[in-house]
């Protein structure tokens, strides 16, 4: 179970694969470095937690808990349904977050875990404390990793250079020390690579 000594680990697994199942209705579709397709937020959420136990050694339950409900049922709620421009982006993101962990909440419940523990793992995912909390930060680190490594050139190839530039600018700045090393460590493409080492230039 990691660090925590707060849940046994078939229970663990148990709200894992709850999560699973809920993002496998996501309509939406993503393909896996194998060219197999899956739910797209489904795919996304086996992707953070292979990449936050890549990251991290044990874990805490609320942590692994909250890297794979990052996105959950994040298709319920469109960018689209809000205003144009950076207040309106922001909105959305705020929303979503409290929604990603409402949803996870209950299936917490379901499982009868701790409200303490259950409070916990919802702060991370509304991302508080960000930059005081050791935890938060671990799971934006896990975000950006997977974003750079999995997303970044999809993204690349839909913006403008400056954008793009902009991006990893700021992504690079909400990284950890630690995060910012696995960063430079990852397998990026060669077209990647040189996005990122102009941006960090």
């Amino acid at each position: 179970m990691g660090n925590t000594g707060i849940m046994q680990q078939n229970i663990l697994n148990q709200v894992l694969n709850d999560i699973d199942q809920f993002n496998l209705y996501d309509p939406n579709k993503d393909f896996d470095e194998l060219g197999d397709e899956h739910a797209k937020e489904f795919l996304y959420g086996k992707r953070m937690s292979n990449c936050l136990h890549e990251f991290m050694l044990n874990p805490p339950a609320e942590l692994q808990i909250a890297a794979r409900a990052q996105h959950i049922g994040r298709w319920l709620s469109l960018r689209s349904d809000y205003p144009e421009g950076r207040a309106g982006y922001l909105k959305w993101r705020t929303d979503l977050g409290k929604k990603h962990a409402e949803l996870t909440a209950e299936i917490m419940r379901k499982h009868e875990l701790a409200e303490s523990f259950i409070d916990d793992t919802c702060s991370l995912l509304r991302k508080e404390k960000l930059k005081r909390n050791p935890l938060t930060q671990a799971l934006e680190d896990v975000i950006c990793l997977v974003f750079l490594k999995f997303y970044f050139v999809e993204f690349a190839n839909k913006h403008q250079h400056e954008k793009i530039i902009s991006i990893v600018q700021k992504t690079w700045g909400k990284m950890s020390p630690e995060g910012q090393q696995a960063a430079l460590a990852l397998d990026l493409s060669d077209e990647a690579l040189s996005l990122v080492q102009q941006a960090l230039a």
